[in-house]
């Protein structure tokens, strides 16, 4: 039944009106919350997927350690399995909490002046590890304006655009961050010289659990979760996340983050 003031009683209308709106308010509440649980179904099932491959990879290794008949070659074999898909099982577990974290969570974020190439260089120098068993290049050129953000956060975000980067480079690769300001925004630029993503629709690469290659992915440690938190980050911070592959090969993910003014910087 519409709620339309007709003129004759302003009470009445007053109250027609007041109808309206809280009519109005629970249709979109209740829209909100049907988008909201079908979302939390999709995102359980998805889980329960991804949880099953190493479930069932570790527990058909264990049972075939558990014949006094098996080679010694095959139980270092199966061994290593068991280990690399449990060490998989955790990186999932912790990235779910992750997304699960930022996504979930109202409170206000504790934002500060970031510096853009602090931030970049301090990832790379966490990463080291990782990037020195990959054989990466990496370098950081150019200069963006500081940003009002969450520095563990975004760092958390660079970090994912970086390590991704790492898996899909040969060895010998390059990883460049580059960093520019353009139009009010404060970009940070992730390239790298690997095979990119091929012919998909980058949207998609920031889906939950989107692989572009998922036996690589899992083989490379990739959990299909890295770049779903980068983009839940971004824009927690009203900024965009976009991917390109490069003409000349290889990826590029550029984050775009509202600048701080010149004049609230002075």
């Amino acid at each position: 039944m519409p709620f339309e003031p007709d003129g004759r009683l302003l009470e009445a209308d007053e109250l027609a009106a007041d109808f309206k709106v809280l009519a109005q308010t629970a249709k979109i509440q209740q829209h909100d919350l049907a988008l909201k649980e079908s979302r939390q179904a999709a995102f359980i099932s998805d889980v329960a997927h991804e949880l099953r491959t190493p479930l069932t990879a570790i527990r058909g290794n264990a049972e075939m350690l558990a014949d006094p008949d098996l080679p010694p070659e095959l139980h270092e074999k199966f061994c290593s399995i068991i280990i690399n898909e449990s060490e998989r099982l955790s990186r999932l577990t912790h990235d779910l909490l992750a997304l699960q974290r930022i996504e979930d969570d109202t409170a206000p974020l504790e934002l500060a002046r970031v510096n853009l190439r602090e931030l970049a260089s301090g990832v790379l120098d966490a990463l080291e590890p990782i990037l020195r068993d990959r054989q990466a290049h990496t370098e950081i050129v150019g200069e963006a304006p500081d940003v009002l953000g969450n520095l563990d956060r975004l760092k958390q975000a660079v970090t994912n655009l970086v390590e991704n980067a790492s898996r899909f480079i040969e060895p010998g690769g390059h990883i460049t961050i580059e960093l520019f300001g353009l139009r009010g925004n404060s970009i940070l630029a992730v390239k790298d010289d690997g095979s990119g993503f091929g012919d998909v629709d980058p949207h998609l690469l920031f889906d939950r659990f989107y692989r572009t290659d998922a036996s690589r992915s899992r083989g490379t440690g990739g959990t299909g979760l890295g770049l779903a938190i980068v983009k839940s980050v971004v824009d927690a911070h009203d900024g965009t996340v976009e991917a390109l592959n490069m003409p000349e090969g290889g990826a590029c993910f550029i984050i775009a983050l509202p600048s701080i003014p010149p004049e609230a910087a002075a």
